[in-house]
């Protein structure tokens, strides 16, 4: 998981009038955040068609052509490329025959369904967690710090693993996912907030809102939220290449996903006995995986230097007092 040192640098005062407007004029300074940005919306889009474009390409996700594979050797692919054709655009799942173009669309359901929704979880846990522990007293802040501290501690795949498998196979795996992923890996967001509510506590404009008799969560919603707003943004975007990454490993180990729902990581583990036969099977998921992951990394660093103008700053000063030497 994202350790804590990811965090953003913190980010004081009231958010600026025009904020939204400021962020995007600089990232459109940007171009691999705007590739990067182009690159997720045209996967969360043909995610979302899934459907129509299984209906428009003659396909499903679950049916065998078995007339399509060589039984002689084993279930490889008929023709070159992994038996891409006209009707199979890229290729078919060695063994099984089925359409690996349409596969792969519902595995990005998946992957970003299970990413996207245990970021949630972990934003909205380590959120609360958080705001408790640097609006609390002492004793609450210790008591919250020390339940941080052992979830920080914990092996996480290793607990993610037994909890997975351990849950009987008829509940919902995407929910599973979503819920072990989420409320495992909440502790690094609780610990930014609580450094954050600890730093903006002591400003002038949430002490006049505590002296004009409002009480700490009534503080809290309408002083300290705004101005979490651009570190728990930040790191929620560091949060869910990391999430598609764990939800990719789980798949792949066995306890994850579950057949015949299609997941990248799943046909990962498929593929260790094809990717000889039919490096294409490899290849793809693979593939996309990478990309998806290096997007959102990119999209996620971008992110952070628009909300934090003074990093951006600190670069452009010490680039400019390199040239100058």
């Amino acid at each position: 998981m994202t350790t804590v040192t990811d965090a953003p640098a913190p980010v004081v005062g009231p958010p600026a009038t025009g904020a939204a407007r400021q962020v995007w004029r600089r990232l459109r300074t940007r171009p691999a955040a705007l590739a990067s940005a182009a690159v997720l919306l045209l996967l969360v889009l043909l995610a979302l068609a899934a459907p129509l474009l299984a209906a428009l390409a003659g396909q499903d996700p679950h049916t065998y052509h078995d007339d399509l594979v060589d039984s002689a050797r084993g279930g490889v692919p008929y023709g070159a490329f992994g038996g891409a054709s006209a009707d199979h655009w890229l290729g078919i799942e060695p063994g099984t025959g089925r359409d690996l173009f349409v596969r792969l669309l519902y595995g990005a359901r998946i992957s970003l369904l299970v990413a996207v929704g245990a970021t949630v979880v972990q934003v909205l846990v380590g959120l609360l967690v958080g705001l408790a522990a640097g609006l609390g007293n002492r004793w609450v802040d210790a008591v919250l710090g020390r339940i941080t501290d052992v979830f920080l501690a914990l092996p996480f795949l290793v607990l993610a693993i037994a909890l997975t498998a351990v849950v009987p196979r008829d509940f919902p795996r995407p929910l599973l996912l979503v819920l072990v992923i989420g409320l495992l890996g909440w502790a690094g967001t609780s610990r930014i907030v609580r450094a954050q509510t600890l730093t903006l506590k002591g400003l002038d404009f949430v002490a006049a809102s505590r002296l004009a008799g409002s009480g700490r969560w009534r503080t809290a919603r309408r002083e300290l939220l705004p101005s979490l707003a651009a570190p728990v943004i930040t790191y929620a975007a560091i949060l869910v290449p990391t999430n598609i990454v764990v939800e990719a490993s789980l798949s792949f180990l066995g306890v994850g996903v579950t057949p015949p729902t299609p997941s990248w990581g799943q046909m990962l583990s498929t593929a260790q006995t094809w990717f000889r036969a039919d490096p294409a099977y490899v290849l793809l998921p693979a593939g996309l995986l990478f990309t998806t992951v290096l997007a959102f990394t990119v999209l996620g660093d971008a992110v952070r230097t628009a909300l934090d103008p003074r990093e951006a700053g600190r670069l452009g000063v010490g680039t400019r007092k390199e040239t100058s030497r």
